[in-house]
């Protein structure tokens, strides 16, 4: 899984291949109960929760719950000048190209009107560690590996611990006064915002991602993309007790309606993709009439119903803000999908049937 914004990260691309290798192998968990695989991952409703322990050999283990997490172990030791051990976590989105159940991620900032959140947090008196959100920014939609811009919210930390890089000043967002500090942790840059003794935070994480992209084209822009929130903690020593109790996230569409897309809440079991009743050759079925044959890369924004062919569509499919979205019949509305997940081609070719209802509906294959 994807290290976290400190310094010493992954020092060679080999071990950064190592760590994808590992993630691609790893076993899914139980919907509930220990994980305590390095990088052991489970679905959790419309979320996927992570041990992530990435910084030492050591064993970390939680134990997922119906709404969250708590870490059960954790014997590993970071250096208090430098990198935590792990970060736990529970997220909406794509982080690593594991994506969470109908990802309303990765989005254009500038099609987004609002990100809330809301998470309930159990804290410890011993150890040393941060609770914070992780916000992931990109310039494209690549979400396979290292992201471009990190966004840290420091709910609360204990200990001799700091963000990357160093403070620039203040600011009040969310109801409350922020530390901002800024860096870069030599695979991308930081902005983290830092407050103490929250346990309980609720509000819309874009005006974090708003506030980090004035401080520089280098941290993003409104054309990069939002690829993943994530919650979790940051244990250097200890970490034992800690808890997300409850997360939920909700993206909100942009293009100046601000219409919402589909909430994100923590029930187990959550949507997946399912066949439509009516079958065709290839275990799938069309759509018609075929409008248009096409290939990747392929763009289509805007309201209108489609049905297309295609014998190549790339490395994956995205869409967002559309009432449906299906392939051979499978649904995949608002979904990151990458195209080896896709049903079988029938007679040598996907069928792509596309419903938008407005002028910032969006598909696309790359």
């Amino acid at each position: 899984m994807k290290p976290k914004g400190y310094t010493l990260r992954l020092a060679t691309a080999l071990t950064l291949i190592s760590l994808l290798v590992l993630v691609a192998i790893q076993p899914a968990a139980a919907a509930t109960g220990p994980i305590c695989d390095q990088f052991g991952t489970t679905t959790q409703g419309n979320y996927v929760v992570m041990n992530n322990r990435w910084g030492t050999s050591a064993t970390q283990c939680i134990n997922v719950t119906t709404n969250g997490f708590q870490i059960t172990q954790q014997d590993g030791t970071g250096n208090l000048s430098g990198a935590p051990v792990s970060y736990p976590a529970i997220y909406i989105g794509c982080h690593y190209g594991n994506c969470s159940p109908n990802s309303p991620l990765p989005r254009q900032i500038s099609q987004i009107s609002t990100a809330n959140t809301s998470v309930n947090l159990t804290l410890t008196s011993s150890g040393t560690y941060d609770a914070a959100y992780d916000i992931w920014l990109n310039a494209d939609t690549n979400v396979s590996g290292v992201q471009d811009t990190e966004i840290m919210i420091w709910l609360h930390y204990q200990g001799s611990i700091q963000p990357v890089g160093s403070q620039v000043g203040t600011v009040s967002l969310a109801g409350r006064s922020w530390q901002v500090w800024v860096g870069n942790n030599g695979q991308n840059n930081v902005v983290s915002y830092r407050t103490t003794g929250a346990t309980s935070f609720n509000a819309d994480a874009m005006v974090f991602v708003r506030d980090a992209i004035t401080r520089g084209s280098n941290f993003g822009t409104t054309a990069w993309y939002l690829t993943s929130m994530q919650m979790g903690f940051e244990p250097w020593i200890g970490g034992v007790g800690l808890a997300v109790n409850s997360f939920s996230a909700t993206i909100g569409g942009g293009g100046g309606g601000g219409n919402p897309t589909a909430t994100r809440t923590p029930t187990p079991g959550g949507p997946t993709a399912t066949r439509t009743p009516t079958p065709g050759s290839g275990g799938g079925s069309t759509c018609s009439p075929v409008n248009a044959t096409i290939t990747a890369p392929f763009t289509r924004d805007g309201a209108g119903t489609f049905c297309w062919q295609a014998s190549n569509l790339g490395a994956y499919i995205n869409s967002w803000n559309l009432a449906s979205l299906t392939v051979n019949g499978v649904n995949f509305t608002n979904r990151y999908a990458f195209t080896s997940s896709l049903p079988a081609k029938i007679n040598g070719f996907w069928y792509v049937r596309y419903v938008g209802n407005f002028p910032w509906s969006h598909f696309e294959a790359r």
